[in-house]
């Protein structure tokens, strides 16, 4: 591939063979902010020596396990004194950062006083310091028991199958009857249940609630003298699918890259922001609640992204990479980037200006492209299926070079991602698996790809309304 020196190509993370292992590159956090804060539960309330190391504890800076740490201790009994609450703003303290002063300055610096007379943190500035979202963003299922984890998701090699993991068994030495000794930690292998695989509908961890997704946001803070990044832990699948997609658009419009500075010395930020989402309620019926998400926002504007300061070798650069992946085939590219002239439609008639014409064609295809391109991230589809898809439905194995198929798949994709959203939603809401839906649905429709056709989302969709109030029913016929 081609690419002239205003787009970057991310490369694959380096994984050198080591003595501590294959693992690639991590990313070292320094410190924590909190999505939250914690307050007393009504049972811990009751007790005023508890308010008072509460109290005590908050006023210090001290985390929210070192204040729960501290209740515990003078009162056994009360086993989760604390409970989290939602609120629109950050908790930053001392406790939670190797070097205490980092948590004030971050709240001398961005804090906010919004007429309560209390400076909290609504908003910061954060940078990124590698391409992958996955490696800002980690996140996993996860089960923990009284001590350690026990429980975690992983992923295959392929990415085809998802296994619930665990730690080995240490082994004993038959002469000493002893635990042999451990180099480089406990060894992981899967759960013997259910054949090792990570089934949520199936496991009685995650139906009890004790195992749940968990992930964090990792960054440097702009202004804050650290070597190590800060993380934002959250739990919310709404807040970490938002910034998934951001981060995807992002890196499409800057050839890959999300790391350091946007434009200049323009910024992500980071923030929260009151949305209704769905739940379901004790009863098993889903309802609709407001909850303040984290948000990751730019002030930026997006079209000097994708044009890169206007120059047009950007968006063919960009174009090229859509090619490849719209376009199983893929189009013949010359040195420059672009694509041939006899992969391009010319005008049929016109004495003059052909050159010109073709000029404008090529521009137009590979602003297309661009457009559709980051549609089909959007609708969180892969590109591959995408355009056999599309191929199947125009009957043209050259769409993605053709202008017209382009339009019709600008407007395809316009019609179809408000549809997916809220197939997403229903099955959120009533707690289905979006997996096994798609499984279901691929026999029930009679075809694999159901989630691109208009038509068939929305029998989808009335489908899944028809038992929003009562998901086990539709569980146990797709079961």
């Amino acid at each position: 591939m081609t690419m002239n020196n205003m787009s970057v190509v991310p490369q694959p993370a380096v994984n050198h063979a080591t003595v501590l292992g294959h693992r690639p590159m991590g990313l070292a956090v320094g410190g924590v902010i909190r999505s939250g804060i914690k307050v007393l539960t009504q049972a811990a309330a009751q007790n005023n020596e508890v308010v008072g190391v509460y109290e005590s504890g908050v006023v210090a800076g001290k985390d929210f396990d070192t204040i729960a740490a501290d209740i515990k201790a003078i009162k056994p009994d009360l086993k989760n004194p604390l409970v989290p609450k939602n609120v629109p703003y950050f908790t930053v303290r001392g406790g939670d950062f190797p070097m205490p002063d980092l948590a004030k300055h971050i709240l001398d610096k961005f804090g906010e006083d919004r007429g309560d007379g209390v400076k909290r943190l609504y908003r910061f500035p954060v940078i990124f310091p590698v391409d992958s979202w996955q490696e800002v963003m980690p996140h996993s299922l996860k089960c923990y028991g009284a001590s350690q984890l026990k429980y975690w998701a992983e992923y295959s090699a392929d990415g085809a199958t998802r296994f619930c993991m665990t730690h080995a068994a240490v082994e004993k030495d038959p002469s000493t009857k002893r635990a042999i000794r451990l180099f480089g930690g406990r060894k992981t292998v899967p759960r013997n249940e259910n054949a090792g695989l990570c089934e949520p509908e199936k496991c009685k961890e995650y139906q009890a609630r004790q195992c749940n997704l968990s992930g964090r946001l990792i960054f440097f803070i702009p202004g804050i003298p650290s070597i190590n990044a800060v993380a934002v832990p959250t739990t919310s699948f709404y807040s970490m699918n938002n910034i998934r997609q951001k981060l995807e658009m992002v890196g499409f419009m800057r050839g890959g890259r999300i790391s350091g500075y946007l434009h200049g010395k323009q910024t992500f930020w980071i923030t929260k922001k009151l949305h209704e989402v769905s739940r379901i309620d004790g009863d098993g019926n889903p309802t609709r609640v407001q909850q303040w998400l984290i948000e990751l926002e730019a002030n930026i504007d997006v079209s000097g992204l994708l044009l890169a300061d206007l120059q047009e070798e950007t968006v063919l650069g960009q174009a090229e990479q859509a090619v490849h992946m719209l376009s199983g085939d893929g189009a013949d590219i010359d040195d420059d980037g672009l694509p041939q002239e006899e992969d391009i439609p010319h005008p049929k008639s016109g004495p003059s200006g052909v050159n010109g014409d073709t000029t404008d064609a090529r521009q137009k295809v590979a602003s297309l492209r661009a457009e559709v391109f980051e549609m089909v991230q959007a609708a969180d589809v892969d590109p591959e299926a995408y355009s056999s898809y599309a191929k199947e439905t125009w009957k043209d194995d050259g769409w993605s070079k053709n202008p017209e198929c382009l339009v019709l798949a600008r407007g395809h994709l316009a019609e179809v991602i408000p549809l997916r959203q809220q197939v997403k939603d229903l099955l959120i809401g009533m707690n289905i698996e979006a997996a096994m839906h798609d499984r279901y649905a691929k026999q029930r429709f009679r075809r694999d790809s159901w989630y691109l056709a208009p038509e068939t989302l929305r029998k989808a969709i009335n489908e899944l309304m028809e038992y929003a109030a009562e998901p086990d029913k539709l569980l146990k016929i797709i079961e």
